[in-house]
């Protein structure tokens, strides 16, 4: 497998049982204690996952995040969180977080956690796909997206979600849709959640976000693309 995972936790107790639960399923595992520390490493781009506890002394999880994510890091993240930490969860979800993991947790539960993450990476997109709408242009296979000929900055998750809007052109999705096909049939996640995701693609690709021509939002249904 020899898949790499960065623990950033805290807690001795809890990082020294996740690195060696999971140095037993194979994976290649480092730990650090602070969120400094952590975005180093990240930004060395040596990790295909980061297991991320949001509650870090100095610099906490989401500014770890928030950070990587404006340095141009798209390595894959699940965080760990606490009960009453739901504000916080959604936000991290909202900036492009791949999956969160409440404590306490099972080891099987963050174990296949982890491997559908690793998974969805493993598969990646197909290469050499591209659409087009209005001056939009999609390279799926670089996992990029153009208007005018000027670069979109998207999240992870807004791109998975546009490939799920391009690859379904014409079909109404509902929110139980989205959420599966983004976010996997076990998360656990509001509305909301989708509703973020859209408006801010809606900003990113329509001319008019308000009025938009590509989006289209479905009273009581869901959403369909007519790119």
């Amino acid at each position: 497998m020899n898949e790499r995972i960065l623990v950033v936790e805290d807690e001795p107790t809890i990082a020294t049982g996740l690195k060696d639960d999971l140095e037993m399923e194979g994976f290649s595992v480092e730990v650090v204690e602070d969120g400094a520390a952590a975005l180093g490493r990240i930004l060395e781009g040596r990790f295909d996952l980061v297991l991320l506890d949001l509650m870090l002394p100095g610099m906490d999880g989401l500014d770890v995040f928030r950070r990587a994510r404006l340095e141009g890091d798209r390595t894959a993240v699940i965080m760990l969180t606490a009960k009453g930490q739901e504000v916080d969860k959604v936000v991290g979800l909202e900036l492009g977080a791949d999956d969160y993991v409440t404590k306490p947790f099972s080891r099987r539960e963050l174990l296949a956690r982890i491997k559908t993450v690793l998974r969805r990476g493993r598969n990646g997109p197909e290469p050499g796909r591209t659409y087009r709408f209005g001056e939009v242009s999609v390279d799926i296979g670089r996992c990029e997206a153009s208007k005018r000929g000027r670069k979109i900055d998207l999240t992870p998750v807004e791109f998975k979600l546009l490939r799920v809007f391009l690859e379904n052109r014409g079909r109404v999705l509902t929110i139980d849709d989205l959420l599966r096909e983004v976010w996997g049939p076990d998360a656990v996640l509001t509305d909301r959640v989708v509703y973020t995701h859209v408006h801010h693609l809606r900003n990113k690709l329509e001319e008019n976000p308000r009025k938009p021509q590509f989006l289209i939002g479905l009273r009581g249904l869901g959403y369909r693309f007519d790119g």
